[in-house]
């Protein structure tokens, strides 16, 4: 298999991943509280990850500089993310929370354009991003009126975007790691400060946990966090962040058709309008590229 083809099917793989997550979120939700879903998924990753470093006989680095590295990854583009929406999802549809994360490429831009010199704004970029930044003032309508969402969660999980716009940018400015060393060293310091932020996490009743819960939260630690981590630092590697943003087209379709089709939460015309001009900014955006 060439490369070119491995880095399109680990893409293809990450939408997927990443699509399904809110709607695990929303089932995980029902009984676990935000703090309790982001220390799980950190910590059941960091489970997954540690045979996997040790079965490849690779090792965590002893440098300073790198754990102040892996601490940025894990506030930047862990703790804080994964707190964001899970907040917003206890007042938001999963599939809204899916839309909304279409903010990160656009945010991206225009980060990129100050902090990546070879990443300049161009008028196809600017004109994609209004563009982008309308389709999201569309969503945002309805919710203020009246709607199933609220604004506060939308404000949310809009933040949430944008800090991993952040993470993006900080990500291509750092030096590279090994995929999985670098993603054991982020959820190794994400559930350290975990359980030093939020120390009543450990307050959970195991035998009341439901199954759908449950296994929704295991299933995000073992897929949306340590092999999309995996996959993710692989693809920054290897490709470069310019085509890992080529899953903010799907990703937002992914999760609200799932949201829709097995939560049966309301499709909307005005959320899939907004989706169309947010993903047609995106697009244009990537023109030339």
């Amino acid at each position: 298999m060439n490369q070119l083809l491995r880095n399109y099917l680990l893409l293809l793989s990450l939408v997927l991943i990443w699509g399904s997550s809110f709607l695990l979120n929303n089932r995980s939700l029902t009984f676990f509280t935000p703090e309790q879903v982001v220390t799980s998924r950190l910590l059941i990753g960091l489970i997954v990850m540690i045979p996997v470093l040790f079965a490849t006989r690779r090792s965590l680095p002893k440098s300073l500089q790198s754990w102040l590295h892996f601490f940025i990854f894990a506030t930047v583009g862990s703790i804080i993310p994964f707190s964001l929406i899970s907040y917003g999802q206890l007042t938001i549809t999963s599939g809204m929370a899916g839309l909304l994360m279409s903010l990160m490429p656009l945010v991206t831009l225009i980060l990129a354009h100050f902090f990546l010199p070879n990443d300049k704004l161009n008028q196809y970029k600017l004109i994609g991003f209004i563009l982008g930044i309308t389709g999201v003032l569309f969503i945002l309508g309805p919710s203020i009126l009246n709607s199933y969402n609220t604004v506060f969660g939308i404000l949310l999980v809009l933040a949430a975007a944008c800090s991993y716009s952040f993470n993006t940018i900080i990500t291509n400015r750092l030096p590279s790691y090994d995929p999985l060393i670098a993603s054991t060293g982020t959820f190794l310091v994400g559930t350290i400060l975990c359980f030093l932020i939020w120390p009543q996490v450990t307050s959970v009743q195991f035998q009341d946990i439901p199954l759908i819960a449950g296994s929704s939260v295991i299933a995000m630690g073992i897929f949306q966090t340590a092999l999309a981590g995996v996959i993710y630092f692989y693809i920054i590697n290897n490709a470069g962040a310019t085509f890992l943003s080529n899953i903010n087209y799907l990703i937002p379709v992914v999760a609200y058709l799932l949201g829709a089709f097995v939560l049966a939460e309301p499709i909307l015309w005005h959320d899939l309008f907004a989706l169309i001009v947010i993903v047609s900014g995106i697009l244009l955006s990537r023109y030339r590229s």
